[in-house]
């Protein structure tokens, strides 16, 4: 099986940074991309950020200048570096992979989850 497994999760106070990281492993073919989603108590799921093979990202609107995520150069492990952190960013954060097994079965595969909560 394809897994990606989170860490780096943890508390902090705010304005304070963490770094996650997420592993993929098992029989990947390819990754074409790779994110962080959130959920909040009481809030929906929403996709933080992205990365694209070609080393595109994107963010959403409430963690830019912040947030910066980033991929290793000879493998697919990706990175989150949350600086200036806020209460509302509390939440578990998972990370995605959108891969394909062979050149022509494309699937997602989702960690865990890693707790990060940002209190005084």
């Amino acid at each position: 099986q394809v897994q990606v497994v989170e860490s780096g999760g943890g508390l902090v106070q705010p304005g304070g940074s963490l770094r996650l990281s997420c592993a993929p492993s098992g029989n990947i073919f390819s990754i074409a991309t790779m994110g962080w989603y959130r959920q909040a108590p009481g809030k929906q799921r929403e996709l933080v950020a992205h990365i694209t093979s070609g080393g595109v990202a994107n963010y959403v609107d409430s963690v830019k200048g912040r947030f910066t995520i980033s991929r290793e150069d000879d493998s697919n492990t990706v990175y989150l570096q949350m600086n200036s952190l806020k209460p509302e960013d509390t939440a578990v954060y998972y990370c995605t992979a959108d891969f394909y097994i062979d050149s022509y079965s494309p699937s997602t595969a989702w960690g865990q989850g890693t707790q990060v909560t940002v209190s005084s």
